[in-house]
């Protein structure tokens, strides 16, 4: 009961919020934030009953297929997550949307209905009620991106859809071809069912097609293109939700096949961690050349989301010694969804302030702003990693188990080169959060604006009670969570970490030791050394006033969408449109069914025309030999019936020639004359013959049965 009020409640309170928007706007904003509340109060529920041990799972009937859910620590933690997050958001969207904004009833409608589709999607015991929750959230936080509808919307808007449509079909794919091989899609049951397939090939066919589809919606390399696009576009309610708990939705599935199908799979664990090295720097790349907040936002999502990949990857490289990268993706996971509550919250305070998300633009606004500049900074130095703080814990532990491994390897004799190489660009990629959370932090906060200065201290009022209330209660928890990591960040690794099949560590882990302090320093001093250095020196410079300007120096042709998937998709649409319109019943019937037919007819009536000549001149030769026969067989005395019959029958078959092949119109009158008789004659039988496509298959459908006729009874 609890979990079907989880999934379908807010779906129901989403018809609810329209209908009661259209009588009332303020009646809407309140019910929407009960509906939010009510349900965060549910997922509580939903955790207190996993933790009393309760065994909770639904069945529900759809269609012939069966949904089925079930709640454990990671589903019952998740929930929790989700129920937060939109708590939160509802509370900051009423005075978000009250700056300006239009089509706020449609924007609650879906946004609820999203709510209760990701929760389908976490609480799903099998990976059939997966997809179907996962199709819902996507086509309903569709709308989310297009909201403004504005052209860069509708196209972001239009690329996210594409990206989780093609997603989404490849790995429906995937399901098809698990199903076939193992017979199952329970998740609980792939690991022991894909251990006794002999069938290796196709389990790994299935995993690549479901890994596409999950890590589309991850931001995973190359599938990130929307990340970018979207959350700049999208209301900063709704682009919280997006980079804190959608893609987590992506990373649900990528543990599920991780950590269930391929558990201990070094080969696995190999590409995902090449996977999520390129997504981790790459992300990290992007941020630090962006000059837009929310897009530096989105771009920081991404390789945030490759830090999480790393310790997933790393996990199944462990084996069962996984305890510390497993343990640090979930924690990451957690982390990351809370910093990005909280940093796109503070700038959806920015944008509805200002309208305006260009850093040069925005610089200075937080100046004399406590409340904002707490907030903004707490999300900040979570996301770097600063020791004191929740995103210290998550990246020190997937960072020992990348050195767990490459010990693992240098003891087994192994090449450790490589894994070498990932810590390096592990401590790098951190070293580029800093630099450019630094550099946010730094403009908003400590620069000046050099004309609306003035305009950003005096506005005192920035933002609602409400909207404070969410914003301060959640940028409180980075502290209290990094400041004691034995007894909060461990407690929730013990309840959720069965779902990533998490071993036990051996100790406690010392989180503030020497040697886990230096890692966390190395990446802090890389990130102050490409802020001096590069940032300052190398992205900025100064306008016609003299004032210091962030560039922006990105090379647009280093655009992947347009530069690669969009031109391929163009030449594929023209490949398949010139295909269409060779294909087309014009085309066929033009250059196919009417020179066939026409020439058929041609062969046939010259052949008409010759086997009448014959027969006539058959007929001539018998009647001239039959008459001389009579003639012969009555002076010799032979019975003249006989001759009589015979030259009846030659008479008969040239008449009846005559009237079949000729019919009414002789060949020799019409068609013997010359080349425009002729052709007169194959018009008026293409006219009547080829009109349409249905003909050709008739005569098609007469040729199978003539076949067929011919192979029963010869």
């Amino acid at each position: 009961m609890l979990i079907g009020f989880l999934v379908f409640f807010p779906m129901a309170a989403a018809v609810l919020s329209y209908l009661i928007g259209r009588w009332h706007k303020g009646a809407r904003d309140a019910f929407v934030v009960l509906a939010c509340l009510l349900t965060a109060a549910g997922t509580g529920l939903a955790a207190m009953a996993v933790l009393a041990g309760r065994e909770l799972s639904l069945a529900f009937p759809m269609c012939g297929m069966t949904l089925t859910f079930t709640l454990d620590g990671f589903r019952a933690l998740y929930a929790c997550v989700a129920g937060v997050m939109w708590l939160a958001t509802g509370m900051l969207s009423p005075d978000y949307f009250s700056h300006h904004y239009h089509n706020r009833n449609r924007y609650y409608f879906f946004n609820l209905m999203t709510l209760g589709a990701t929760l389908g999607v976490f609480l799903s015991a099998d990976l059939f009620t997966t997809f179907i929750f996962f199709e819902i959230m996507s086509f309903t936080s569709y709308t989310w991106v297009a909201h403004d509808e504005t052209p860069g919307a509708l196209r972001a808007a239009q690329t996210y859809l594409a990206v989780a449509i093609l997603g989404g079909m490849v790995m429906l794919v995937g399901l098809f071809i698990l199903w076939t091989t193992i017979g199952t899609l329970e998740i609980a049951a792939l690991y022991d069912a894909a251990q006794a397939c002999a069938n290796k090939t196709a389990i790994w066919a299935a995993a690549l097609c479901i890994l596409v589809g999950f890590g589309a919606k991850a931001g995973m390399f190359p599938l990130h293109i929307w990340l970018p696009k979207a959350h700049p576009v999208a209301p900063a309610p709704a682009s919280a939700l997006l980079s804190g708990i959608l893609t987590k939705s992506g990373v649900f599935g990528v543990i599920v096949v991780s950590a269930n199908i391929f558990r201990d799979s070094a080969v696995w664990g190999k590409m995902l961690l090449a996977l999520a090295l390129v997504t981790m720097l790459g992300g990290a790349v992007l941020a630090v050349f962006s000059v837009n907040l929310k897009r530096t936002l989105a771009c920081s999502s991404m390789s945030q989301i490759g830090f999480i990949l790393t310790g997933i990857a790393v996990s199944c490289l462990l084996g069962h010694h996984n305890a510390l990268a497993a343990r640090g993706a979930l924690l990451y996971m957690v982390n990351h969804s809370l910093f990005k509550l909280v940093l796109f919250m503070a700038a959806g305070v920015v944008y509805m302030n200002l309208h305006k998300l260009n850093l040069n633009d925005v610089r200075g606004f937080g100046r004399h702003k406590p409340l904002l500049h707490f907030a903004f900074l707490m999300g900040a130095v979570g996301l770097m990693g600063v020791p004191g703080f929740s995103g210290y814990v998550s990246k020190t532990l997937i960072h020992e188990g990348i050195v767990e491994y490459i010990e693992i390897v240098r003891e087994a004799g192994g090449f450790a080169l490589p894994y070498q190489i990932a810590e390096w660009l592990y401590l790098f990629s951190g070293g580029l959060t800093g630099a450019y959370m630094i550099k946010l932090y730094i403009c908003l906060f400590w620069q000046k604006h050099p004309t609306e200065q003035l305009f950003h201290d005096v506005k005192k009022k920035y933002m609602k009670p409400l909207s404070a209330l969410a914003l301060t209660l959640t940028a409180l928890l980075i502290p209290v969570l990094g400041l004691t990591p034995n007894m909060t960040m461990d407690a929730i690794a013990d309840f959720a970490g069965g779902f990533l099949h998490a071993g036990t560590p051996e100790h406690a882990v010392h989180y503030f030791s020497i040697t886990n302090l230096k890692g966390a320093g190395i990446s802090l001093a890389i990130g102050l050394l490409v802020y001096l250095f590069i940032i300052r020196t190398m992205l900025m410079g100064r306008d016609e006033r003299g004032e210091r300007v962030y560039l922006d120096v990105w090379p647009a042709g280093l655009d992947l969408e347009d530069a690669v998937y969009r031109p391929v998709i163009g030449l594929i649409t023209k490949i398949g449109g010139a295909a269409a319109n060779v294909c087309s019943e014009k085309t066929l019937e033009t250059y196919i069914y009417k020179p066939v037919i026409g020439g058929a007819s041609f062969a046939g009536l010259v052949l008409a025309k010759m086997v009448s000549e014959m027969t006539d001149m058959l007929a001539v030769i018998a009647d001239d030999t039959v008459l001389r026969v009579r003639h012969a067989v009555h002076r010799l005395g032979v019975g003249g019936k006989v001759a009589q019959t015979v030259g009846g029958i030659a008479d008969s078959v040239s008449e009846g020639l005559n009237h079949t092949i000729r019919r009414e119109r002789p060949v020799e009158h019409h068609y013997t004359g010359t080349l425009a008789g002729l052709l007169d004659g194959l018009s008026e039988i293409m006219r009547s013959t080829t009109h349409t496509m249905s003909f050709g298959l008739v005569l098609f459908g007469l040729g199978l049965c003539v076949t067929l006729l011919y192979l029963l009874l010869y």
